[in-house]
């Protein structure tokens, strides 16, 4: 029998879901609310910058775990934001985008037979990253309507090989933003199973206070005792609405970061120098460039959610990134997949299955994802168009 020349790790799970969505979206000219991606300008400042850099020539090799003057611009900006004092030298890794800067960590820090502890839904990207790095995910649950887990359910999920946590706060798919009472319960099991936090914080800036619910997005490195064992993954794609630039970091402690930049180094070599430097100048943006982010995210928000709501769609309000995971139960259909097709080729406005964001795609099986990062115009015709269906009665 001839052997496969397919590692058997590839086999365990599939191509991204969402770029897929986007690729039919593409080929039915349907508004595509399934990929995060935003339809809209990014900043002029950012983009002028980017062009004198490359005017100046800034295009040959960064350092390869990041420019200089983007390391010493994140370090200031990390400091007013979060209020972590960062050393630019040792605990910064300039990463292409977030998604290197995952499976840049994870591999930095796993041993084969590791185990990896993910809360589902999850980004998609989570499951496949814990595979590829050699460890074994294991599920934790947030349960609907407002995704929250059950501790008890967190500390069963911790054994002897357990080597890190992965959180996403706030929450890709669900658009949770996760509370100081459930930060303090991860990390008090982080600490009693001397395990690691990895935590993708990629839309820190886009959450959604208001008079009666005083939220904010907390960087678990800030709490007591975390600070030498959180990774936190970000970078500047939805920030700055420039997904195409892939430039995202990793901030940990020396030792680990000089692990991770081993990885990195051999993953890519360096993120694109002359986008570096615009980033340095979006790094630089006053806090009332965040304001602003956040004023225009929510009403995006409150206008889609509307509209869904208007249909038909169940779902909780997201409290922060810019996605709505809905339950599409009341259309009467039995199938994301199938549901998520339809909404492309017959409405025209397309959306991610919900089972891409399950290890079980059975939990998923009446979910989809709408991503609302769309000028208002875009979200009013699809809006326009998802009044064609009807719940079944």
């Amino acid at each position: 029998m001839a052997r496969s020349h397919v590692a058997a790790k590839t086999r365990i799970f599939t191509e991204s879901v969402i770029r897929e969505m986007t690729r039919l979206a593409e080929q039915h000219d349907a508004i595509n609310l399934a990929q995060g991606f935003p339809d809209f300008p990014a900043p002029t400042e950012v983009k002028e910058a980017a062009v004198a850099a490359i005017r100046a020539d800034v295009n040959q090799y960064a350092i390869t775990w990041g420019a200089k003057t983007f390391r010493d611009a994140l370090a200031a900006k990390v400091k007013w934001s979060l209020g972590l004092e960062l050393d630019p030298e040792r605990e910064i890794t300039v990463t292409c985008g977030s998604t290197e800067g995952m499976i840049a960590a994870l591999m930095g820090v796993i041993d084969p037979g590791d185990e990896v502890i993910v809360f589902e839904p999850f980004y998609e990207n989570y499951g496949p990253d814990a595979i590829l790095s050699g460890a074994t995910p294991r599920y934790v649950a947030l349960r609907p309507p407002d995704w929250t887990f059950d501790p008890a359910d967190l500390a069963r999920a911790f054994t002897a090989r357990t080597k890190a946590v992965v959180l996403n706060t706030p929450n890709n798919p669900t658009g949770k933003v996760f509370s100081l009472e459930e930060l303090q319960a991860i990390t008090a099991l982080c600490q009693e199973h001397d395990t690691l936090l990895v935590t993708d914080e990629i839309y820190e800036h886009i959450y959604y206070p208001s008079a009666g619910h005083p939220l904010r997005h907390l960087c678990p490195a800030t709490l007591p005792g975390m600070r030498e064992r959180t990774i936190v993954v970000n970078g500047l794609s939805k920030t700055y609405a420039v997904t195409g630039w892939r430039i995202g970091y990793v901030l940990a402690p020396p030792a680990i970061t000089a692990a991770i930049r081993k990885v990195h180094d051999f993953l890519t070599v360096g993120a694109p120098a002359p986008l570096q430097e615009a980033g340095a100048a979006a790094l630089r943006f006053p806090p009332a460039y965040y304001q602003r982010l956040q004023a225009e995210y929510q009403e995006r928000r409150d206008f889609l959610c509307g509209a869904l709501r208007e249909v038909g769609f169940r779902f909780r309000d997201p409290d922060g990134a810019y996605y709505v995971m809905a339950d599409f139960t009341p259309f009467g259909a039995a199938h994301d997949v199938q549901f998520a097709e339809h909404l492309t080729r017959a409405v025209g406005v397309a959306v991610v299955p919900g089972s891409s964001f399950f290890h079980d795609p059975a939990m998923g099986r009446h979910y989809v994802r709408f991503s609302f990062c769309k000028r208002l115009e875009t979200l009013a015709e699809a809006a326009r168009r998802l009044r064609r269906l009807r719940p079944s009665r």
